[in-house]
């Protein structure tokens, strides 16, 4: 189907659950075990059979565009290089020197033609190749082109890099994604302009993104932030494999729409009605009208702590000193707005859970998008593909 089109009849029912006081729901409420967000044999299989194997959108184009240009960072308690060699192709390692297991690169962006191991100087190009070994006359005899840093398979693809940390394993974004990245490539984010990332530490990686799948907390939670613009309980779904996309209309949405052409309503999104995009298993994607937040959330070090690094783009390049503190300042406070609204009651929900005072939680009808994450989660645990797949 048309993109413009999908969207547009996604528009025209958000617009009727407006008017109408609905919600997208399921036909059954869904029960998850409390023991899923505090078992640490739990949380070992989320990373052995989730975290290890799915493809993880770990940067963006627009952070290092150009040739020589890389990113060190930790993943899932893994040391990752991402880098793009003289000809642009990007590609991801573990910082991992072959000789004694040192780094080759410092965590954070920088651009370089080499990566020096800061131990013993061992130097490695881009493209993973040992290149030298310092006073190699007194080492003893190597075979360089079998010491290489270990790569890891890796793709750039509408605006963003893909990595999965096992080596050699294999990476299908096409299947992964069911289409899903058209909307990057029809919003040419690879050519957006990166501003920076925050911080944040939370409980159990799920507590933290089952905030994210639901609008049902909209008015208790967020009454002066997120409820003015978005109405509570009032949220599509759509499935793409294991990926989600949620609209969420404005209260607004039908005086913005009035006026529209009805095939032009695709085209309307952030005036009227918005999107987060869910990326399995830990990416959040808000697109907003002045700065796009990207949630990348990491679980660990224990079952009841994540790690997430919120990234911020938009389209246009900053222009200017005082543009810059412009956006420093929208950074801030949607950093603050997650973390103080959403990320504390996670911590104080992660302590009820450990109390024992129930064995499990329900998501109901109306919180789809949550039922259908877990369901997907437990699709990869039983690693079985022969099993059906969750529809949404």
């Amino acid at each position: 189907m048309d993109r413009v089109k999908q969207i547009g009849d996604v528009a025209e029912i958000m617009l009727g659950y407006v008017e109408n006081r609905k919600t997208f729901q399921t036909d059954r409420t869904y029960k998850v075990s409390t023991a899923s967000y505090t078992d640490k044999d739990q949380f070992n299989a989320e990373m052995e059979l989730v975290f290890k194997r799915v493809p993880l959108m770990l940067a963006f184009t627009a952070e290092m565009p150009g040739p020589g240009d890389y990113k060190a960072m930790e993943a899932v308690g893994l040391p990752v290089l991402i880098t793009r060699d003289r000809q642009g192709q990007v590609r991801a390692f573990l910082n991992v020197c072959s000789h004694r297991g040192a780094p080759v690169a410092a965590e954070g962006h920088g651009n370089c033609a080499r990566f020096t191991c800061k131990y013993h100087a061992w130097t490695y190009a881009a493209d993973g190749r040992l290149l030298g070994i310092s006073e190699a006359s007194t080492f003893g005899q190597v075979d360089k082109a079998e010491m290489g840093l270990r790569e890891l398979p890796c793709e750039e693809r509408a605006g963003m890099i893909f990595v999965c940390l096992t080596p050699n394993a294999p990476m299908d974004l096409d299947n992964h994604f069911r289409g899903f990245l058209e909307d990057f490539e029809a919003l040419d984010f690879a050519d957006w302009t990166y501003l920076g990332n925050r911080t944040i530490e939370g409980a159990n990686w799920k507590i933290a993104f089952d905030g994210y799948l639901e609008g049902y907390h909209f008015q208790s939670l967020h009454p002066e932030t997120i409820f003015p613009r978005t109405p509570s309980n009032c949220t599509h779904y759509e499935g793409f494999g294991p990926n989600i996309r949620i609209g969420f209309p404005q209260h607004s949405i039908a005086e913005q729409l009035k006026d529209v052409p009805r095939e032009e309503w695709g085209n309307k999104e952030n005036y009227g009605y918005d999107f987060v995009r869910i990326f399995f298993p830990n990416v959040s994607i808000f697109i907003a009208p002045e700065i796009t937040q990207v949630a990348q959330l990491f679980p660990g070090p224990t079952p009841d702590r994540n790690r997430t690094v919120l990234n911020y783009l938009r389209r246009e390049p900053v222009r200017d000193e005082a543009d810059r503190e412009k956006a420093e300042a929208a950074m801030n406070f949607f950093r603050d707005v997650t973390y103080q609204e959403d990320y504390v009651i996670g911590l104080e929900i992660q302590k009820g859970l450990e109390s024992g005072a129930h064995d499990e939680l329900t998501f109901g009808r109306n919180e789809r998008g949550n039922q259908y994450f877990h369901e997907w989660l437990n699709w990869y645990l039983q690693d079985d593909a022969s099993l059906p797949e969750p529809q949404m």
